[in-house]
């Protein structure tokens, strides 16, 4: 497995080549410059994605969008709530208290990260205003 930075910086690089219209910045939040912590995606609502993924492959997908619409989505599997079908794996979908069970691919970051922006951008398309 690549280090911690390298294995971040591959998923910036694919948020940025793959959705180059949703993404305004990329960059790593937290811990050293050779160990970064996280990785934050802000999109071009200044709303942001931050990524985390641990050695052992735990994992948040934290969607911060209160202050444009006053929600949040995070996927993550911290084992928190055992009566969720998909357990651990589970959605924080539109608030924290709002607990479901999670459709993200497990094959890899890469793909959760692709299903993650997608959706991000069909969200980000309905409440675009027309024009």
């Amino acid at each position: 497995m690549s280090n911690p930075r390298q294995r971040y910086q591959n998923l910036l690089t694919l948020a940025k080549q793959e959705f180059p219209a949703l993404i305004q910045t990329t960059q790593f939040i937290d811990g050293t410059f050779s160990t970064p912590r996280k990785a934050r995606i802000t999109f071009y609502d200044r709303s942001f994605l931050d990524i985390w993924i641990s050695p052992d492959d735990d994992y948040a997908y934290h969607w911060e969008h209160r202050v444009q619409d006053g929600g949040v989505h995070r996927w993550d599997n911290a084992p928190h709530y055992p009566r969720i079908q998909t357990y651990p794996h589970h959605i924080h979908d539109g608030s924290e208290n709002n607990v479901v069970e999670s459709n993200l691919p497990q094959e890899n970051a890469e793909t959760a990260l692709r299903h993650i922006l997608k959706f991000i951008e069909a969200q980000l398309t309905n409440r675009a205003p027309s024009h």
